[in-house]
Formats: C-alpha cells, sequence, structure tokens
C-alpha cells in the first residue's frame, strides 16, 4: 500500500478536491423603456419658432394627449395663453410675448418674410405702449416689463382680453409697419391707444412730446389720430396737444431762420399780417418778402384740430394766389430732414418772382 493511500487510512484528509466554479447567469437585461411620445423632439422649421398656435402644432402631428402631456407639470412645454404654446420652460422674453399675443389674435407670424395683406384689411397689429417700444420710443418701457400687450383687431372680431394680451377694437385697423417682422400700428395711432390707456398726465405729455420732438411722427398725424379717439376732449391730452403745437411751431420757425441765413437767402419780413388797402384781413404768414411778393406758410395743425386747420389753410393760400402771391408750404418735416431742396425752392420762387406780372397792393403789419 502506498504512502498515501497510508495516511488517507490513518485519517489524514489528504489534498482537498477542486472546487468548480459557480455557474454564471445569462439571462439578457430588460429593454430600455422607449421615448415616451410626448417627449419625442419636435421638428419646427424656421427661426424663432419657439411660440406656436395649436392650429401650428397640429400640423406638426402634436395634439390632444401628446399636447397636454408636454405642458403637464414639469413637461417641456407651457401654455401663453389659450391656444398658444411656448415650447420650453422658464420664463417667456419680451419678443415671446410678443408673438404670443399675435397668435391668440389669430394671426400667425412669419418673423422674416412677412406675407403682404390687402389695403385696410390686416388681422391684427401690435400697438400701445408694446408698438411705441418697438418704434424706439425712450419712454415706453422695456418689452419684459410691460404687464399688458395691446393688440389691435378688427371690431367684428369675437375676442376678449386675457392674460397679458390686452384686446383693442377698431372699426378699420391700420395698414402695418414690419419691425423685426412684427406687425406694429404707425406711431400716431399706437400714441392715441397708449394715451387712451393711462390715466397719468405726467406720462401723456411724454408720449406726446417724443412723437413729435422725437421726429416719429408728424404733428397733424398725432393730431388726427387723437381727434378721431375723441382724446382731445380730456384736459391732459388737451393741454399736452396745446404744448406740443406751440413747441411744434416754434422749432419750425427757428429752422425756417436757420435755413434763411444759412443758404444766404434775401431778409425777409417774419411773422407778419397781410390785408387789402381796404382793411380787409387776408391772414399771417411766416416770411414775406415784399418785393418779390413771396410768402413761406409754415404747416402746423392748430388748436382747433385737424379738422378745421386743413380747409383754412388752403383758403387762405388760395386767396392769397389769386392776388398774385406767390405761397410756398412747408411742414416742420420737409424743414427738418431736407434743407437743401427748402432752400432751392425758396431761391427759385424769388428769381421767378422778378419775371412775373405785378400783384395786387397788400398792406404788411407786424404781427
Amino acid at each position: 500500500m502506498s504512502a498515501w493511500r497510508r495516511g488517507r487510512n490513518r485519517g489524514y484528509p489528504g489534498p482537498e478536491p477542486r472546487a468548480s466554479p459557480p455557474h454564471e447567469s445569462r439571462r439578457p437585461l430588460p429593454p430600455a423603456p422607449a421615448p415616451s411620445p410626448a417627449d419625442a423632439p419636435l421638428d419646427v422649421p424656421g427661426e424663432h419658432q419657439s411660440v406656436l398656435s395649436s392650429a401650428q402644432l397640429r400640423e406638426h402631428g402634436v395634439a390632444g394627449a401628446r399636447l397636454a402631456a408636454r405642458c403637464r407639470p414639469g413637461g417641456p412645454w407651457q401654455s401663453l395663453l389659450p391656444g398658444v404654446y411656448l415650447l420650453r420652460r422658464g420664463v417667456p422674453t419680451g419678443e415671446e410675448r410678443l408673438r404670443g399675443a399675435l397668435l391668440y389674435a389669430g394671426r400667425p407670424v412669419a418673423p422674416r418674410h412677412p406675407a403682404p395683406e390687402p389695403r385696410g384689411r390686416a388681422a391684427a397689429v401690435l400697438t400701445g405702449l408694446a408698438a411705441l417700444a418697438l418704434h424706439g420710443f425712450a419712454t415706453a418701457p422695456p418689452l419684459r416689463e410691460l404687464d399688458r400687450i395691446d393688440v389691435l383687431v378688427p371690431r367684428i372680431r369675437r375676442l376678449r382680453s386675457t392674460g397679458f394680451a390686452r384686446i383693442v377694437r377698431a372699426a378699420a385697423v391700420p395698414d402695418p409697419e414690419y419691425v423685426t417682422g412684427l406687425p406694429v400700428a404707425p406711431v400716431a395711432r399706437a400714441v392715441a391707444d397708449a394715451v387712451a390707456a393711462t390715466a397719468d398726465p405726467g406720462a401723456v405729455r411724454l408720449l406726446v412730446t417724443e412723437a413729435v420732438g422725437g421726429g416719429h411722427c408728424e404733428p397733424a398725424a398725432l393730431v388726427a389720430e387723437l381727434d378721431r379717439a375723441r382724446l382731445l376732449r380730456c384736459p391732459p391730452v388737451a393741454r399736452a396737444v396745446d404744448e406740443l403745437l406751440a413747441e411744434g411751431r416754434s422749432r419750425a420757425e427757428e429752422r425756417l431762420y436757420s435755413l434763411v441765413y444759412a443758404y444766404a437767402l434775401p431778409d425777409p419780413l417774419w411773422n407778419v399780417d397781410l390785408k387789402l388797402p381796404g382793411g380787409t384781413p387776408l391772414g399771417r404768414v411766416d416770411a414775406y418778402w415784399t418785393e418779390q411778393c413771396t410768402a413761406v406758410l409754415l404747416e402746423v395743425p392748430a388748436d382747433g384740430g385737424p379738422g378745421n386747420e386743413a380747409p383754412a389753410c388752403a383758403a387762405r393760400r388760395d386767396h392769397l394766389e389769386r392776388l398774385g402771391i406767390t405761397v410756398i408750404p412747408m411742414t416742420p418735416r420737409e424743414l427738418r430732414d431736407d434743407p437743401d431742396r427748402q432752400a432751392t425752392v425758396i431761391r427759385t420762387a424769388l428769381l421767378a418772382a422778378l419775371d412775373r406780372d405785378p400783384p395786387a397792393y397788400v398792406v404788411v403789419l407786424p404781427h
């Protein structure tokens, strides 16, 4: 018997048997959960398409349960206004709120290529302080600070104000001006709508003054819009317009003085009244050259409103021209924007007067 066998028989354990490796489990891992259709990315062509209406979302296949899932608490989207959605979380920017208000009013927004519309049939345009901020008014609050965004729509539209969108109705919506691709009411109309929505006399005066003093619109256009909205009956508005007209005429007269001397024109008589020898008054002119019988009339709206100014001014001009007096009408904007052309017009009229038949004799009186 071998020693190994003898040792085993005597109780020696001998070498331990080799342990077999444990059986490794090869069960397949459970499949990853499929992404929910609500979380699938939305492919929206174009720029600045973070705000869409429910109709636009339906065109991309998002509606019903999928839309509700995306707008649930903690979801990737949020509702801005009824039927208008912001395709991200967080606080909307000023521009996103503008686009949302326009979409709520039923106007699709094309940021870079606005579609032309039939004249006088605009669907909706921004107005009020939001429009003035886009026009660059310093007195208008920044877009992100506006509590309300005014949208001008035709009177027949059945809409009501909600959230930050304030609906302003009009018999006819003016043709819009486009600023950063957004339809905006003309300055005069936007000022009138902003004035109608504020009760602060100081804010009214600042808006009216910047509209004309800043070169955004003509005094006549602004007064016409305020008159159309029946705001000239409001004492704060009436006082602001009176100050505006006085300041506008004074500024226009200063530009006319500077033009005459800067372009070496003959010296006229300033601010004189004309009348016939029998005493019939012919009205006041802003500058009058007696030898050439030529007058300059500044076309600034009168205190009585635009409805009374245009016919009276035209009648006075016609009466003077029938007497043989050359009348040169000028607006404050023409004097400000194109003084070269206005100086040429005056010089040409003075030269042409030398070849004209003598006009009727008139009496010139200081104003």
